[in-house]
């Protein structure tokens, strides 16, 4: 069984893809981060830089303790070698696949989320928010052009790749982006949003909260 410490954001959204898909039975535990439950002692135990999401595995591989791990990309290539899912087993698939989830939780996440905050702030700041606009555009451009060779998911398999991107590319309206200016991103985009396991996992987001 897996606590998943979770709130309704693109990074939270990113394991409960994982774990619908891969039939991983686990337990939602809320961390309302509008009401600074994040902040909690007991949250900073499992996430000591108070972000969701964070997990805590009661059957860890080799056994012992349970184990808890925070950040999403972290969280992603640990459940995909703990179930060899969803992840390339030869050398280079694995290589491949790390680097584009790195390339989300460094580039396309931290980018869109600030997109996402200045062009909420109070105050606007016209040369920042045209910054990150202009960021997240290019970064859409780069994923664009990696599926343009008519691949189906970003390294041929679906993998943690395709999970990490996809909740960034779900608020692309909030982040003044047109799918149509990237055909092959949104061809993929279609094809994540209509997996069986991603539908249920935005329909369990819902209930957690409506307001998402």
């Amino acid at each position: 069984m897996i606590d998943l410490y979770y709130w309704t954001t693109p990074n939270g959204h990113k394991v409960p893809l994982f774990l619908e898909e891969a039939g991983l039975p686990y337990v939602i535990k809320p961390i309302n981060i509008g009401q600074g439950a994040q902040f909690a002692p007991e949250f900073l135990k499992i996430s000591p830089n108070n972000r969701i999401p964070a997990i805590v595995d009661h059957e860890p591989p080799g056994g012992g303790a349970p184990l808890a791990i925070f950040e999403s990309g972290a969280i992603l290539l640990y459940l995909a070698d703990k179930t060899k899912k969803f992840i390339p087993q030869d050398v280079r698939g694995r290589n491949a696949c790390i680097q584009w989830v790195f390339w989300q939780v460094g580039g396309l996440g931290p980018m869109a989320g600030q997109n996402h905050h200045f062009k909420m702030a109070a105050e606007k700041l016209p040369y920042a928010i045209e910054r990150y606009i202009k960021e997240t555009t290019r970064l859409y451009g780069v994923l664009n052009k990696h599926l343009s060779d008519g691949r189906e998911y970003i390294c041929e398999d679906y993998t943690i790749a395709d999970m990490a991107a996809y909740p960034w590319i779900v608020p692309h309206q909030a982040q003044s982006q047109d799918l149509k200016d990237f055909p092959a991103l949104a061809q993929w985009f279609k094809r994540v949003s209509e997996r069986p396991a991603t539908r249920k996992a935005y329909a369990l987001a819902q209930t957690i909260n409506p307001s998402a």
